[in-house]
C-alpha cells in the first residue's frame, strides 16, 4: 500500500505522451521527499541456487588484462567471481555472487543477467554496455529486476531483436542490510554505517569491469530505479557523473530521510539530491517520470525537475492514472530501455 508520509513513492507506466522534454535551468521551487511501496515482487529469486561456471563466457581467470588504452573495449581484468544461477528467464540465466568492495569493505549481494549476444562467438571481442538497476522498498536481501514480474530482461531481448535496445549487461545489488525502511542505508556512506554508496558506485563498476567486457568510459553506463531505486538512481548519477552517463529514476523521491542520518547534517546535505541537482556539476542525462494518479506524487517529482542546472539534462515524462503499481512499472520497461539505447553506447569492438 502506499502510504502518505515523507518516504512516499510511485510507480509508472509508458503509455503516456511526454510532457515536458528539456533540459532545465534552475528556477526555484521545493520539493518534499518520500517514500511508500506499492504491490512488491518476491523477495527472494523463485529457483533455488545452482552451481554456475566459476567463469562466465569471456570472463578470465586471475592476471588477465585490459585491451590497449587506445580501444573501445575493456576487457575483464579479473579475478573472476563465482556465480551461481538462480533463475531461468526466456532470454537467459540471471546469476548471484556476493561482492566485497576493497574501497567500502561492504560485501552484498549482487545478481547479473548477461543478454544472450554476450555469450555468442561472433560478439567474443565485443564490450557490452552496463545498466545497473536498484528496487523499489528496503531490498534487504532481493532485488525486484530479477523477478518474472519485472520483465525486463526478456523485453531487453524483445527490442534488441526489432533494432530498438542494446544488449544491455544488467546489474542488481541490494541496498541494505536490514529491513528497518525508517533506518535504510539510503545508497550512501552515512557516518558509522556501511559505506553502501561508495560499494554501489565505485566497487560495483570494479567488480564488473573485472568480470565482464565493457564499452571504456562512461558512455556505456547507465542507472536506473523504482520508488526508492529513483532516489538512488538520480543521486548516485549525480554524485558520480564520471561513471554514469544517464539515470532514470521512475517516480522517486529526492531527499534522503534515513534515521542514521541523525546528528549528521553536513554528510546528510552532501547526499541529498536536492541539493545536488540545483549544483551544475553532473553532465548527465536523466528521464524522471511521475504518475498522474497523484497530484502529491506529480508535485514531489515536478518541483524537482524544475530545479536541475545545466549541465544536468532532464526529460520528464507523466502517465496519465499511472499509480504506485508493479503492473504499471511494467509496462513502463520498454520506453525507458529504448531511451537509454538514445543515450548510451551499443556494444564496441575494437
Amino acid at each position: 500500500m502506499l502510504r502518505q508520509s515523507s518516504r512516499y513513492r510511485a510507480l509508472l507506466t509508458g503509455a503516456a505522451t511526454l510532457v515536458l522534454a528539456a533540459t532545465l535551468a534552475a528556477c526555484g521551487g521545493s520539493s518534499g521527499g518520500g517514500k511508500g511501496d506499492g504491490a512488491k515482487a518476491d523477495a527472494t529469486p523463485a529457483a533455488a541456487d545452482s552451481a554456475a561456471p566459476t567463469s562466465p563466457a569471456g570472463t578470465p581467470a586471475a592476471g588477465a588484462t585490459t585491451a590497449a588504452a587506445s580501444g573501445k573495449v575493456l576487457m575483464p581484468t579479473g579475478p573472476a567471481a563465482s556465480l551461481n544461477k538462480v533463475r531461468d528467464t526466456a532470454a537467459g540465466p540471471i546469476f548471484s555472487t556476493k561482492v566485497t568492495g576493497a574501497k567500502s569493505g561492504v560485501t552484498g549481494q549482487v545478481w547479473v543477467w548477461l543478454p544472450p549476444e554476450y555469450n555468442d562467438p561472433k560478439y567474443a571481442k565485443t564490450g557490452f554496455p552496463v545498466l545497473t538497476l536498484y528496487a523499489g522498498g528496503q531490498s534487504n536481501g532481493y532485488n525486484t529486476w530479477t523477478d518474472n514480474q519485472l520483465p525486463i530482461q526478456e523485453e531487453d531481448e524483445r527490442l534488441v531483436k526489432d533494432g530498438k535496445a542494446h544488449p544491455f549487461i544488467m546489474i542488481m545489488p541490494v541496498q541494505n542490510f536490514n529491513s528497518d525502511e525508517k533506518n535504510a542505508l539510503d545508497c550512501s556512506d552515512i557516518p558509522g554505517q556501511p559505506k553502501m554508496g561508495t560499494w554501489m558506485a565505485e566497487d560495483i563498476p570494479d567488480f564488473v569491469r573485472a568480470n565482464f567486457r565493457t564499452v571504456k568510459g562512461r558512455d556505456g553506463w547507465g542507472i536506473m530505479g523504482a520508488s526508492t531505486g529513483g532516489f538512488c538512481s538520480a543521486k548516485l548519477a549525480l554524485q558520480y557523473p564520471n561513471v554514469y552517463k544517464a539515470a532514470v529514476p521512475i517516480d522517486g523521491y529526492f531527499i534522503p530521510d534515513s534515521g542514521l542520518w541523525k546528528g549528521h547534517d553536513a554528510e546528510k546535505a552532501a547526499n541529498n539530491p536536492d541539493i545536488l541537482v540545483t549544483q551544475g556539476k553532473a553532465d548527465v542525462k536523466m528521464y524522471v517520470t511521475a504518475g498522474g494518479a497523484n497530484g502529491y506524487e506529480k508535485a514531489v517529482v515536478t518541483n524537482w525537475v524544475k530545479k536541475a542546472v545545466a549541465p544536468v539534462s532532464i526529460e520528464y515524462y507523466e502517465q496519465p492514472g499511472g499509480k504506485h503499481l508493479t503492473s504499471d512499472f511494467k509496462k513502463m520497461i520498454p520506453d525507458t530501455l529504448q531511451w537509454l539505447t538514445k543515450q548510451l553506447a551499443g556494444p564496441a569492438a575494437d
